[in-house]
């Protein structure tokens, strides 16, 4: 749980720069890929990530700049990757600006309960790590490059002269 701001931002830079890596590697092809013909593609869990930025933290009290959570998906990887960095600069200015380290225990409205805002912050990063896992998958299914997140990546290991771990 976040006791800083200072905290949040240093998390949420490591995260959105991972999250980026991924995105960069999208293929506008590849964003219709899905497990299920019933399931969820690889382009809707990319712009879902997107538009949960602006949904969640405005729901919080700020205002983040970025396209509605119900906004089409658009066609084309680099489009989703901008808005993205768009929501991300946002993010960081309006939690910066406008909310300090006591705010942080502060409760607002999420979803009919009330979350501290630290709650609110600690939840937003979960999602991404959880969508942009699931994206990994989808990404190995289409045949993409999948970068190393919290260590190399299969691809990465002989990159480095080395044999992936089995």
């Amino acid at each position: 749980m976040y006791t800083t701001i200072k905290d949040f931002l240093k998390d949420w830079s490591l995260e959105s720069e991972g999250t980026l890596k991924v995105f960069n590697n999208l293929t506008d092809a590849s964003l219709s890929q899905r497990v299920t013909p019933e399931g969820r593609s690889l382009g809707f869990l990319a712009w879902h990530i997107v538009g949960t930025i602006n949904e969640m933290l405005g729901d919080a009290g700020l205002a983040v700049e970025g396209p509605d959570e119900h906004a089409p998906v658009p066609a084309k990887a680099a489009d989703i990757a901008s808005a993205y960095e768009k929501s991300s600069a946002s993010l960081v200015e309006q939690v910066s600006r406008r909310w300090t380290d006591a705010s942080l225990n502060e409760k607002v409205n999420m979803y009919g309960e009330q979350w501290k805002k630290k709650t609110v912050l600690l939840a937003l990063i979960r999602h991404q790590v959880h969508h942009r896992a699931q994206m990994t998958v989808l990404m190995r299914q289409a045949g993409l490059k999948v970068p190393g997140l919290y260590g190399p990546s299969h691809e990465e290991w002989a990159q480095m002269g080395m044999k992936a771990p089995e």
